[in-house]
């Protein structure tokens, strides 16, 4: 069974930079595309960035674009999720999935893990 364990959220000042990690405990890990996707409190879960399974492609979606940066080491099973310039509200709860990336879209089909906090003070 994937289990998904993302790690690298805290508190950061506007303007800062955390690097997310996501750990998938999987044989299968390399033959999936992975999204990377944040809920703030009150808000539903949102699509951030993808990355297709041998990273030859990545998809964004527009309000993270210039300062989010998806990318993964397949060797280590890991996706990594890089933000910068961040905002008060990029406060949310962040969290990884597998999925299929199409043209335009994500679709996730795995079972979520805790995901990791991220707050931002401005």
């Amino acid at each position: 069974q994937m289990r998904l364990v993302e790690s690298g959220g805290g508190l950061v000042q506007a303007g800062g930079s955390l690097r997310l990690s996501c750990a998938h405990s999987g044989r299968t890990f390399s033959t999936y595309d992975m999204g990377w996707y944040r809920q703030a409190p009150g808000k539903e879960r949102e699509f951030l960035a993808a990355i297709t399974a041998n990273s030859g492609r990545t998809f964004y979606e527009e309000f993270v674009k210039g300062r989010f940066t998806i990318s993964r080491d397949s060797a280590k099973n890991m996706v990594y999720l890089q933000m910068n310039s961040l905002k008060p509200e990029d406060t949310a709860i962040y969290y990884c999935n597998p999925g299929r990336l199409g043209d335009n879209d994500y679709a996730s089909f795995g079972t979520w893990g805790q995901g990791t906090q991220v707050t931002v003070s401005s």
